[in-house]
């Protein structure tokens, strides 16, 4: 006879849900800083840079399916005096991306040994051929959900809401794990068992305590 679902009495969680990644800063190092720290003298104008020309809630922008021209054209009519520098940040987009977390990938191999995994990733359609293109381990999930491709971004509650149909999964039956408090909070808002991810480490234990890995 089949076994139902087994839970973990500490947590409630079950034990065999099936497990949702965040990409970036889960799975993928991205971080602009990569790019400006060649292009900028040094640390305190990059962080200049990306705080008040180019931040992070500019780019959140582009994840959601707002281009990158309209994007650049943006920011270069506020700061035209950095043209060269804010055109850099989509012509060498390329150059923002780090290595894989290769611990957290070994996670992950060990899940999708288990059941199907699956992502939900904040990334522009422009850019996301550079994920597919050089990270070969996005091909172990059974669907990814891209935010700028459908013109929605975490955490606004309508893209986990589109996971759950686009790939008919049990909003009681999935885990979820990101980097991202604030996007944490927005799905266990929704009733979705989630993980705050801080590394590999803590991941690891936290997946065996809940008994979705073995030792």
């Amino acid at each position: 006879m089949k076994e139902g679902p087994r839970s973990n009495e500490d947590s409630g969680a079950i034990a065999d849900a099936t497990v949702v990644f965040d990409l970036g800063g889960v799975l993928i190092d991205w971080d602009p800083r990569y790019l400006y720290r060649q292009l900028l003298p040094d640390e305190a104008a990059v962080e200049d840079f990306l705080a008040r020309i180019c931040p992070l809630e500019w780019n959140e922008r582009q994840d959601a399916g707002r281009t990158f021209a309209d994007g650049i054209a943006e920011r270069i009519a506020l700061f035209p005096e950095h043209e060269p520098l804010i055109r850099a940040y989509d012509e060498r987009w390329i150059e923002t991306l780090g290595s894989a977390f290769d611990e957290t990938v070994s996670i992950l191999d060990e899940l999708r040994a288990r059941s199907p995994v699956y992502a939900l990733t904040n990334w522009s359609a422009e850019m996301w051929p550079h994920a597919t293109a050089r990270f070969p381990f996005l091909d172990w999930f059974e669907g990814i959900l891209v935010s700028g491709e459908e013109g929605l971004a975490k955490p606004d509650p309508r893209i986990y809401q589109l996971l759950l149909e686009r790939f008919s999964l049990e909003k009681s039956r999935i885990l979820f794990i990101d980097d991202n408090v604030r996007n944490v909070t927005a799905a266990r808002g929704l009733g979705i068992d989630s993980i705050h991810y801080v590394g590999a480490k803590e991941l690891r234990a936290e997946l065996m305590r809940r008994g979705i890995l073995s030792e």
